[in-house]
């Protein structure tokens, strides 16, 4: 069973936690369910990310990246720019208008790989998105 549960519109994926990153883990857990919009990156390429804004995890930089995997999803915790979850779906290169960034990488995909691509596409030509993180319960 995963650790987490994602749902994008009607796209499941499942996660785990990452085991480089249990602080951050620590306290994303106090913010789940995260229920939110998924919105497409305007820098980072082929990703989506959900802006948090003024909200702050209160970790540095722990299995920090620039250059996730699709699939790898990341925190920025916000010093540059503001906190968001970055949720890459192909090639990315994690920025900003101010410049490079990097997150702490927390969890990765690892049931609905395939529907990753879809989730762009979606994305990207229709708009933002639901999504909704929970921790998987499921027996």
């Amino acid at each position: 069973m995963a650790d987490l549960r994602i749902t994008v519109g009607d796209l499941s994926f499942d996660a785990d936690w990452e085991p480089g990153a249990p602080e951050t883990r620590r306290a994303l857990n106090s913010w789940l369910p995260i229920t939110s919009r998924l919105i497409h990156c305007r820098w980072s390429g082929e990703s989506t990310w959900i802006p948090f804004g003024d909200r702050r995890l209160d970790v540095g930089y722990e299995h920090h990246t620039a250059h996730p995997a699709p699939g790898q999803l990341l925190i920025y915790v916000g010093d540059l720019s503001e906190c968001e979850i970055l949720f890459p779906y192909g090639a990315c290169s994690f920025s900003s208008r101010v410049g490079p960034l990097a997150g702490n990488h927390f969890a990765t995909v690892v049931g609905g790989i395939e529907l990753l691509p879809e989730m762009g596409r979606r994305v990207l030509w229709e708009g933002a998105q639901d999504i909704q993180i929970t921790a998987d319960t499921r027996d």
